[in-house]
């Protein structure tokens, strides 16, 4: 690895090293409200493999954290009934921050300030390699989504849609 390629360890990429989880590191140039579509786009890989990380919130504005597709949006209205809650809604970014201990752009399912139940799309466990927030902003780590479930309290659910 090329020395400006090497990023400085998170949060997130110490929870994968203790957790004896292999990943790859993906520096790339973040954009500000730029997404997935510029993440994927710098990478040169799918959008559908890049896994955005979303701190929502249920009815008691108790924290919970969603893995998405990158091309695809959650049905708030889905999940809240597949997990049983009322309602279902982003959290606003300095709430996202204070849970989760990340920026927004830069959040990690892996590492959380908080523990939080995590939901994450069925399709993204059938994938070979997910890239995923490693951290920090401009920064997603590969790892196999098979490793999802052995590290974090994962539950399925379908509530994607089409972006």
């Amino acid at each position: 690895m090329a020395k400006k390629d090497h990023v400085s360890e998170t949060p997130a990429t110490q929870f994968l090293r203790k957790q004896g989880i292999a990943f790859t590191e993906h520096p790339y140039e973040y954009e500000e409200h730029g997404g997935t579509a510029v993440s994927a786009r710098e990478l040169g890989v799918d959008e559908h493999h890049v896994v955005k990380t979303l701190i929502m919130q249920d009815e008691a504005a108790k924290p919970l954290v969603v893995l998405m597709h990158g091309d695809r949006k959650v049905s708030t209205k889905n999940l809240a009934r597949q997990i049983g809650c009322k309602s279902v809604e982003p959290c606003k970014p300095d709430v996202a921050n204070r849970h989760s201990g990340f920026l927004v752009g830069g959040t990690s399912p892996f590492g959380t300030r908080k523990a939080m139940p995590v939901y994450v799309e069925e399709g993204i466990l059938a994938l070979d390699k997910i890239y995923i927030n490693g951290g920090r902003r401009g920064y997603l780590v590969g790892i196999d989504p098979k490793v999802l479930p052995k590290v974090l309290p994962v539950k399925t659910v379908q509530c994607a849609l089409e972006e």
